[in-house]
């Protein structure tokens, strides 16, 4: 659904006037590391005989899904994210964490004779990553509501129960709110048929590279196609950076400066929520994609997918290191930046 979204929808200092509405799971990651790599493992010629077990020193319980995973990072970056998302009886120590991040919680539905959904994530010395998720409460997202909040600037359709993303994707069209088509590894759920659906409803759409090309062989459309029903497709390549079809435009941005590459996981989340800062903000999507990398940029040097905690003066400064003080400040300091935001650029500390 082709919209044009207004500029400037909160303040730059933060304030949160507008908010977003992200539909997506929440879920306990176990997050493991695998000291070798999988393609030393698996045999292309057997693939249809695989039975592979990986020895993994490293397990870690994280707090995760989509939605928690957005919400979180666009907290750092002073908006307001609000999940809506169905969770489990087990959910108690993940919603104290988002109570003290401040993280509102109106829209997270506890199903009590269900558990959390439970990611269990493999990662190799590649970063690829071998993931296995039970659904559990999230298989009934579609109990939650669009028309249930208020006060929405803008929506995110991530993965999710297939019913709830169905449904939550036509009530954002019906209820004239741009939203963003992030499918994800809920991709497979759908027919090529249902994805043009979700693509003709979208304001934006956001893959990654994997994701794009399956997206492409689900629906048959091509590239411009896909564009061309949309405001924005943004395709994340990783290390490799970005692209964002805009405008009958392909605007390409670099990865941002990482001090360390510790865990991908989460790293798409992050990226995500600096394109919601963009979109609240009025950001030129040159700008916005930016941003966008190095909140993933940020997020790769932690492991797990909400231990990574700065200061929006932090990110702000990370941005002038990696594209340059007159980005940083057009991103969060308004075009005409004053002197002392060029010293508070300066002088940041992470």
């Amino acid at each position: 659904m082709t919209q044009t979204f207004p500029a400037g929808g909160v303040s730059r200092s933060g304030e949160n006037s507008c908010k977003a509405l992200i539909c997506g799971s929440m879920a306990f990651d176990s997050i493991m590391r695998f000291e070798g790599r999988f393609r030393d493992h698996i045999l292309p010629e057997q693939i249809h005989i695989l039975n592979v077990s990986f020895l993994v020193p490293l397990l870690r319980r994280e707090f995760g899904g989509c939605a928690g995973n957005i919400a979180y990072n666009m907290r750092l970056l002073g908006d307001v994210g609000t999940p809506m998302a169905t969770v489990g009886s087990d959910f108690g120590p993940y919603r104290a964490w988002l109570e003290a991040t401040g993280i509102p919680l109106e829209h997270v539905r506890v199903v009590e004779q269900e558990l959390t959904a439970q990611a269990f994530i493999t990662t190799d010395l590649d970063d690829n990553q071998i993931t296995a998720f039970h659904p559990g409460a999230m298989q009934h997202a579609h109990l939650n509501k669009v028309s249930a909040a208020r006060g929405i600037a803008l929506g995110v359709v991530a993965p999710d129960g297939r019913a709830g993303m169905i449904e939550h994707a036509a009530e954002f069209a019906a209820a004239g709110i741009p939203f963003m088509f992030d499918p994800g590894q809920g991709l497979p759920m759908f027919s090529g048929a249902e994805l043009v659906r979700f693509i003709e409803q979208a304001t934006w759409v956001a893959v990654n590279d994997y994701e794009w090309q399956l997206l492409q062989q689900k629906t048959g459309l091509s590239g411009p196609q896909v564009a061309e029903r949309v405001e924005a497709l943004i395709v994340t390549r990783g290390a490799q950076g970005s692209s964002i079809f805009a405008g009958g435009r392909r605007i390409d941005i670099p990865s941002a400066r990482t001090r360390a590459v510790v865990d991908p996981t989460g790293c798409g989340d992050a990226y995500r929520a600096g394109l919601l800062y963009g979109l609240l903000h009025g950001l030129d999507w040159e700008t916005t994609g930016r941003v966008a990398a190095l909140m993933g940029a940020i997020k790769i040097e932690s492991r797990g997918t909400q231990n990574h905690r700065l200061s929006r003066a932090a990110i702000a400064e990370r941005m002038s290191e990696s594209f340059g003080a007159d980005a940083a400040r057009v991103a969060f300091f308004g075009p005409a930046a004053s002197p002392s935001s060029e010293t508070e650029l300066s002088t940041g500390t992470n």
